[in-house]
């Protein structure tokens, strides 16, 4: 066996001589080796110009915001996020917090908003609001404070600037004028217009106020954290460490109790909205119906089985269900509320046992199913009242895919394709007419972003990104390996897909380690066409196949296939990923002795339940910010998927991966976590590095100094956490291991 992998090695350093070989300096090096790609891409309203995100060729971690316009094509750099970015600057922990939930990484420009109407766009940059007005094109500051000013936005019809500084909502006039501030009093514990961290990490709710369209209101929520759990957790950065008295929400204890109103933006005052007698609910999403006159609220029970829709008379306060969706097992948010000038809205819902769209009266009454099929719709990206269509995503032909579709909301049909098959889409609608700035990718195609009419005929490309000489990628073309897709069947039936990519002078008469990897989480799948990390090729390049299989549990399927996982997380998705590792060892190419498995997050979770099964069929694993113990975790997630401990006992101890720990073989597992991770707390690890020294398992440790979750895990640390994973594997699933 030796010798065959010796072999394998000289064969493929050979082939590798002929070619430009990928290092992890230059993975992580600028320019990006993707090539320049349109992020947080967005239509102007009258969808006359495009603007977007991109990396500086220079430095991948800082973004500016960049306009084209449609007519010309032209584009032109707009705000400049390093010449605005002091680098001394710290922002607040609520604001730090707030880029955690949204995953944003980078600094400079990280986000922006446009107006209703097209005049202005509004971005913060490190704590601070400037204003770009489109008449003048000038950019101006509009704040400049100690406190940071988080969740800005523009009013509907252009008149203010909003946003919350230091837990209260404040408002600026456009045209100029004093601060106005709309709410008083507000602290860490007790704030207004701000968004929870249940509300951020697991419902996807950013904000915590919206304005009316005639602007003269705002809804705002009131947060009260006192009876949430103090989490005591040590975030030890570089240069020592703090002790941070997190408010942290664990599974089966207090959430926040929010309750929601509706201010006069002119007088301040304030009416109280009915969320009805339960206190311990979930503030799922708030909407305006256009006339401002009455205002849509998604409140969903405590364990996630019922979702009602409130109307909420605005003027009163007092609401009424209007529609429900129920679930033995779970009820998902919507973002597809839609509300029509005529008084209805658009809705999606599961009640099918896929999510699909329907057409509802303002006051709940079913009018019609809009889409319908074995498949699920996945977002709704606009809609274009004067022709009745919606514009959404859909997976429709088949999981691994995507395309952009619409259809009459009036005269339901077949939903037409607005976008070629074969790789993934997603866009951004004009709020008017249909036009959309779609982006593609595929595994042999860098994301591209062009601008699209209504009828999905290509205008003109706004970010092409084409791989051709001069493309970052290009020197490295030799060894993109286009990935083979397969399918295999889950226990109960269900379809799984799994995709595989070989090595660059893959040769189908030896055999080779294949590292897995996997997420495995209701969040998301791994096995789609889209253009991949670069960073994989370093893998590839070193000779192993990489393979992922998307277990039941994972997104973008039937209700059955989501829900296959109710109150057994660690059941029937380590069972799957099984399935794929005894598919893997199946196959003549694949060395059955030298299997792989590396996940983070939810996949480190994985990674560590799947090395620790009795008789496991992984040699080693790279196990990154996992969960271990669901009681650690959040009440949202976890009680969604798993109930509580107190309903679930069995079904915690099932899951909990420090009592399955004696079946791990010596040596096999490296643990890998950020030491500021508020989110997958750092006790979620200490629980594991304490039982394998118990246990007296030989193990490997990284940790981070400073890194959360997901922020702060920009260049450098990627670049080191991927060659620690590299050389690990290497001593692990190569000769001589």
């Amino acid at each position: 066996m030796k010798l065959v992998l010796a072999m394998v090695a000289a064969s493929m350093s050979l082939s590798l001589a002929h070619a430009e070989v990928l290092t992890p300096e230059r993975v992580f090096a600028s320019p990006d080796l993707s090539g320049p790609q349109a992020r947080g891409v967005a239509l102007a309203p009258d969808g006359s110009a495009v603007t977007y995100l991109k990396s500086k060729a220079d430095d991948v971690d800082v973004t500016d915001l960049w306009i084209a316009d449609v007519k010309s094509g032209a584009a032109r750099l707009l705000i400049d996020g390093r010449a605005l970015s002091p680098d001394n600057h710290e922002l607040s922990e609520a604001e730090k917090s707030r880029r955690e939930r949204l995953g944003l990484r980078t600094r400079g420009v990280v986000e922006y908003h446009w107006d209703d109407q097209g005049k202005y766009i509004l971005a913060p940059v490190q704590g601070d609001l400037w204003l770009y007005e489109r008449a003048s094109g000038k950019t101006r500051r509009l704040t400049q404070t100690p406190g940071d000013e988080v969740d800005g936005k523009i009013s509907p019809k252009g008149g203010f600037v909003s946003y919350v500084r230091d837990d209260n909502l404040y408002l600026v006039p456009i045209a100029g004028g004093a601060e106005q501030a709309l709410t008083n009093g507000g602290s860490e514990l007790k704030s207004w217009g701000t968004a929870e961290f249940i509300a951020q990490e697991e419902l996807h709710r950013f904000t915590g106020y919206w304005w009316s369209p005639d602007e003269t209101k705002i809804a705002m929520t009131h947060v009260d954290q006192t009876g949430v759990d103090i989490i005591d957790r040590v975030d030890i950065g570089a240069e020592g460490g703090t002790v941070v008295h997190q408010r942290y929400p664990r599974v089966g204890r207090p959430n926040a109790v929010i309750e929601l109103y509706v201010a006069d933006v002119a007088s301040g005052a304030r009416v109280k909205v009915d969320l009805g007698p339960s206190s311990d609910i979930y503030l799922g999403r708030v909407d305006w119906a256009r006339d401002a006159k009455t205002l849509y609220v998604q409140r969903l029970t405590r364990d996630q089985k019922r979702l009602d829709l409130l109307a909420v008379d605005v003027a009163t306060g007092a609401a009424k269900v209007i529609l429900s969706e129920t679930s033995p097992h779970w009820v998902e948010l919507t973002q597809d509320l839609k509300p029509l000038k005529d008084g209805s809205f658009l809705w999606s819902s599961q009640r099918s046992g896929n999510k699909h769209l329907y057409l509802f009266t303002g006051e709940g009454k079913l009018v019609r199913q809009v889409t319908s099929g074995e498949w699920p719709v996945a977002d709704v990206e606009g809609v274009d009242e004067a022709r009745q269509v919606v514009i959404f995503g859909a997976s429709k032909d088949t999981p691994i895919e995507r395309r952009i579709y619409e259809v009459s909301w009036a005269k339901p049909g077949e939903p037409k394709p607005l976008t070629s098959a074969g790789g993934w889409w997603s866009a951004n609608v004009a709020k008017a007419g249909g036009a959309f700035a779609g982006t593609y990718s595929d595994p042999n195609t860098p994301p591209r972003t062009g601008l699209f009419k209504a009828d999905g005929s290509l205008v003109r490309w706004i970010e092409e990104n084409p791989l051709v000489a001069g493309h970052p990628f290009y020197p490295y073309i030799e060894h993109l390996r286009t990935p083979e897709f397969g399918t295999i069947k889950a226990s109960d039936g269900q379809t799984l897909h799994w995709s595989m990519r070989t090595p660059f002078g893959f040769d189908p008469k030896m055999r080779y380690p294949v590292i897995v990897q996997v997420y495995g989480g209701p969040a998301s799948a791994l096995v789609e066409k889209h253009w991949s990390n670069p960073a994989d090729q370093l893998l590839l390049d070193a000779g192993y196949i990489l393979f992922s299989i998307d277990n039941r549990g994972t997104p973008n399927r039937s209700v059955a296939f989501k829900t296959a996982i109710d109150r057994r997380t660690g059941g029937p998705d380590v069972e799957d990923q099984l399935a794929g590792a005894a598919y893997l060892k199946s196959l003549a190419f694949v060395d059955p002795t030298k299997l792989g498995v590396t996940g983070y997050s939810n996949g480190g979770y994985m990674t560590l339940m799947l090395l620790s099964v009795p008789n496991s069929p992984f040699a080693a694993g790279v196990a990154g910010a996992p969960v271990t113990d669901w009681t650690l975790y959040d009440t949202a997630y976890t009680e969604r998927y798993m109930g509580t401990p107190a309903d679930n006992a069995q079904g915690y101890r099932q899951a909990q991966v420090t009592g399955r720990l004696a079946n791990m073989r010596p040596g096999s597992l490296l643990l890998v976590h950020g030491m500021a991770d508020d989110n997958v707390i750092f006790e979620n690890s200490t629980r594991v590095i304490y039982r394998l020294q118990q246990l007296a398992i030989p193990f490997e440790l990284m940790t981070y100094p400073g890194l959360r979750h997901r922020t702060g895990w920009t260049s450098k640390p990627l670049k080191h956490r991927t060659e620690a994973t590299l050389d690990f594997f290497n001593r692990k699933l190569k000769p001589g291991a």
